[in-house]
């Protein structure tokens, strides 16, 4: 795996905080930064995923269609139980 090299600007005091917290963990700054990234491009995606999904499922049927959709499951029901099975 190829590692590159960057500098960011984070305010002072993040900067302490992830320092300590990388020394607690027991990792690197470069590993926590890592990880942070990683957990929030994750997060961004499975967040973009949702949105599709739910724009997928945003067509509900409106009144009429879903008056028309209970009429012919009505049908299917009497057409299976006038079956001679």
């Amino acid at each position: 795996m190829a590692y590159v090299k960057t500098a960011v600007s984070i305010e002072e005091s993040l900067f302490r905080e992830a320092e300590s917290l990388a020394e607690n963990m027991n990792v690197s700054r470069s590993r926590l930064f890592a990880a942070a990234i990683s957990e929030f491009i994750s997060k961004y995606k499975n967040q973009q995923l949702l949105a599709e999904i739910n724009a997928a499922y945003d067509d509900a049927p409106d009144k009429h269609e879903k008056n028309n959709l209970e009429g012919i499951r009505g049908k299917h029901r009497q057409l299976l139980l006038d079956e001679p099975w």
